[in-house]
């Protein structure tokens, strides 16, 4: 992850010249970037289940999950195989062709990712694609995830190095490079983004898209998440981030990562068609499926294909 020793591909001031595009202009730019790489009528279904609910250490001031916060979220116990084999078969039906399990932890005990492999390795059977999401990885735990035949492993940066302490104080970013560098060293795939409308400025959606730009290689996946408001937790009451500004920033990712795919996360629910219609265009190619991600809302599956079919969008094929 280190690029300190040759130039970036991305300045801040470059990812800012695009921001400042007009509107217009960045979607062209933007869709004709996305179109040299990517069938632009074709969307990835990818669905998220949140194996283990709750309890998590850290401070995340977005998180419900978090135990510190009051926002209903229990701490529960890990789901067992056969639930999740049963997740999965259902997102498999509706659909989906990556599922993606998520789990409340700092990081992963052994005895925890044991129990995780058996998932990993169930849900391969069905067919699908895996990614997992399981905090911050010890030496040997991501060839562990490898072997087990896990595709990607996905580790937020959430936000621009700069603004990172305002939003976590438990770990630092460099804790999170380090797991992406264990992921990178044991050949997983990488799913890495970040949440925007946390307060950040302008100039911070730069850097954090810079961040994510100049990774040797960059991501393979790149969600990008619009704040989820929760509750109970510190960040809820943060002034809403214009929606446009959303669709400014999936453009802004698709150019400077041609070949990543670029997901709708968490926020969807709260966006109009138009403006979902709009990040396709922009070049968002990726979408979490299904009613519900980690612990918030997520649009279902009829009212997706019911927009899915006005846009003439198809399932892609990996």
């Amino acid at each position: 992850m280190d690029t300190t020793h040759t130039p970036p591909r991305w300045t801040i001031a470059q990812i800012e010249a695009l921001f400042e595009l007009p509107f217009n202009d960045l979607m062209y730019r933007a869709q004709t970037v996305h179109r040299e790489h990517f069938d632009a009528n074709a969307v990835q279904r990818s669905t998220l289940l949140s194996i283990k609910t709750g309890g998590c250490p850290e401070d995340c001031g977005y998180c419900p999950q978090a135990a510190r916060y009051h926002t209903g979220v229990e701490n529960e116990d890990m789901l067992s195989v056969e639930k999740v084999v049963a997740a999965a078969q259902c997102a498999k039906d509706n659909g989906a062709t990556r599922f993606c399990m998520g789990a409340a932890w700092r990081g992963p005990k052994q005895r925890d990712l044991d129990k995780v492999i058996d998932m990993i390795t169930a849900v391969r059977g069905l067919g699908m694609e895996t990614c997992a999401t399981l905090g911050m990885l010890k030496d040997g735990q991501a060839e562990q995830l490898k072997q087990a035949g896990l595709n990607y492993y996905n580790h937020n940066l959430d936000t621009a190095p700069a603004f990172y302490g305002e939003i976590i104080t438990t770990r630092t970013q460099q804790d999170r490079l380090d797991t992406l560098s264990r992921v990178r060293e044991a050949g997983l795939h990488v799913c890495c983004g970040g949440i925007v409308g946390m307060g950040e400025t302008r100039q911070s959606r730069a850097a954090l898209i810079a961040q994510l730009a100049n990774m040797e290689p960059y991501p393979e996946s790149v969600p990008i998440n619009n704040l989820v408001q929760v509750e109970g937790t510190p960040l809820h009451g943060t002034a809403q981030l214009d929606l446009l500004e959303f669709v400014r920033t999936v453009a802004c990712a698709r150019i400077t990562m041609p070949r990543a795919m670029v997901r709708l996360s968490a926020g969807r629910q709260e966006m109009p068609e138009g403006i979902q219609a709009l990040c396709f265009l922009a070049g968002a190619n990726s979408i979490f499926y299904g009613e519900k991600l980690l612990t918030t809302g997520n649009p279902d599956v009829e009212k997706d294909q019911a927009l899915f079919a006005k846009l003439g969008l198809k399932p892609l094929q990996c």
